[in-house]
Parts: structure tokens; C-alpha cells; sequence
């Protein structure tokens, strides 16, 4: 085992396979990398580039294992409420608003935005236009089926407890979870890469958690550029609760609810970003 194998991997994995590694923490891709080492029961980063190289299937395995898919329903509720209250407010003074779910694996989040909104009276559901976005073809698929099972270490009642009475928008057949029509309706899904794609544009509300963590520093900027210049100007972002804003970003970012990580875009055009 040496770093030169694992770094000619890592090469290998941007160049060939598009996923750009360079822009992620060593520890968190060698995490990856070595749980697709045991499955294949490879001991040496050499010996797994070596079939990494040959096998299609495995470049497809360990590109999934790479995708960051840690999520879940009404995810840290007490952030749940400061959405809602974004929402709210959003909703109040637009016929239209836009959500961007950002990094949003297997639909969970989006869903749980829509789910929300159908289930405050003071949110206009009618109004809002939810897209969710993901690196993960895989993902993606089983976010626009909208239909999950329950494993030993999930708990999906436990999840929904945010809201009294989910039942109304989720149908429950054993460990089987189906995400309602009318809550699919508002929500659609695509590909996105916010390290190698161009931005989007019109959201009122972007949420992209838990994925800076995985980030190294030089590399944030960038994606939050592409996330400001995807903002209406006053537009709102959240991110997760152990993630920053870089220093130098923060003149693009006003504080909203410093403990809840909820900023609003402004004073783009002193940092070079174009207003919508």
C-alpha cells in the first residue's frame, strides 16, 4: 500500500470516471475506497486500481459508494422549523417560489419540503416548484419512484414524527413507505454536479446540507458561488448545522438564524457574482 497507488487511483477516478475527487477530503475518499477494497477483498490500493481499471461494474459500484447519500426525513427537525418559517414567509409574498434540494440522494428532503408545505396552513403548497438534485443516477431513480423500505437501522415512523399525522401524506404497507401523489406532484428530479456543473437560476430557497463537510476548503467557494448566483437576490440558503461559510463568502450571505445555518443571499455584485 502506498500514496502514490491511491493517488493514481484518485486520478484515475476524475479523468475516467468524472467524479472530482480533488475537490474531497483524503480521509473521506479513503473511507470509500477502502470499504470497496473488503467487498472486493483486495488488500493493496494497487491490487483494487488494478480491477478498478477492468471492471465496469466495479467503476459503477464505487462511483455510488463515493456519492454522499446520508439523508433522511425532516432531518434535524429543530432546522425543519426554521424552513418552515422561511416558507412561510416566502409563500406570503410570491405566487411562485422556487426550492432547490441540492445533493439530495434519494429524495427524502425534497419530499420532506413538499410534505411540510401540505401540512401548514400557512404555507401555499400551490405555490412552490421543489427540484432535487444528485450526482447518483441510482438515487435518483429511487427518488422519483418516491417509494422506500425500512431496514434494521431505519426508522422511518420515527423520522415522520415531525409532522402529527403523516399518514395523510405518506402510505405505510409494513416496512414499505410510498410518498403520496399529491406530494410527488410539485417535486421533479435531475442530475446535477455542483463541483463540475453551471449554475441554475430563479430559487427562492436553496437547501444544500451535510455536503460541505465532505469539502476541502479551497474548493467551497466555488460551489457556493454556484449556488449564490443560482439565488434571487434576497433569496434564502441553508446548510448543514456543522458547516460555515467561508470568510470570504460571507459578504454574499447575510445571517438569518446563525444556530440553525440559514443565510440569505445579498451584496452579490461586491464579490463579483451577477444578481438575478
Amino acid at each position: 500500500m502506498t500514496d502514490d497507488s491511491f493517488d493514481d487511483l484518485l486520478a484515475f477516478v476524475e479523468a475516467e470516471l468524472a467524479f472530482a475527487t480533488s475537490h474531497y477530503n483524503d480521509s473521506y475518499l479513503d473511507r470509500r475506497v477502502s470499504s470497496r477494497m473488503r467487498r472486493t477483498q483486495n488488500e493493496t490500493y494497487a491490487d483494487y486500481f488494478e480491477l478498478l481499471r477492468e471492471d465496469a461494474d466495479e467503476q459503477q459500484a464505487l462511483l455510488e459508494a463515493l456519492s454522499i447519500n446520508v439523508t433522511g426525513f425532516f432531518r434535524n427537525p429543530d432546522v425543519w422549523e426554521g424552513i418552515r418559517e422561511v416558507l412561510q414567509r416566502l409563500t406570503a409574498a410570491d405566487e411562485t417560489v422556487r426550492v432547490w434540494s441540492a445533493a439530495c440522494a434519494d429524495g427524502r428532503e425534497p419530499y420532506s419540503v413538499s410534505m411540510l408545505a401540505h401540512d401548514d396552513p400557512d404555507i401555499d403548497a400551490s405555490a412552490l416548484e421543489i427540484l432535487g438534485t444528485d450526482i447518483s443516477e441510482p438515487a435518483l431513480e429511487t427518488a422519483r419512484r418516491g417509494v422506500y423500505e425500512e431496514s434494521r437501522t431505519v426508522d422511518f415512523d420515527d423520522q415522520l414524527e415531525f409532522l402529527d399525522d403523516y399518514s395523510t401524506y405518506v402510505d405505510r404497507d409494513d416496512r414499505i413507505y410510498r410518498i403520496a401523489d399529491d406530494v410527488k406532484t410539485p417535486v421533479s428530479f435531475e442530475r446535477h454536479d455542483l463541483i463540475n456543473d453551471d449554475p441554475k437560476s430563479g430559487f427562492d430557497l436553496v437547501i444544500c446540507r451535510n455536503l460541505f463537510i465532505y469539502i476541502d476548503n479551497e474548493y467551497k467557494r466555488s460551489m457556493l458561488q454556484t449556488i449564490a448566483q443560482s439565488l434571487h437576490r434576497d433569496g434564502y440558503l441553508v446548510i448543514g448545522k456543522a458547516e460555515t461559510i467561508p470568510p470570504n463568502l460571507k459578504s454574499a450571505f447575510a445571517v438569518h438564524d446563525a444556530r440553525l445555518r440559514i443565510y440569505h443571499r445579498e451584496q452579490l455584485e461586491a464579490n463579483g457574482i451577477a444578481q438575478n
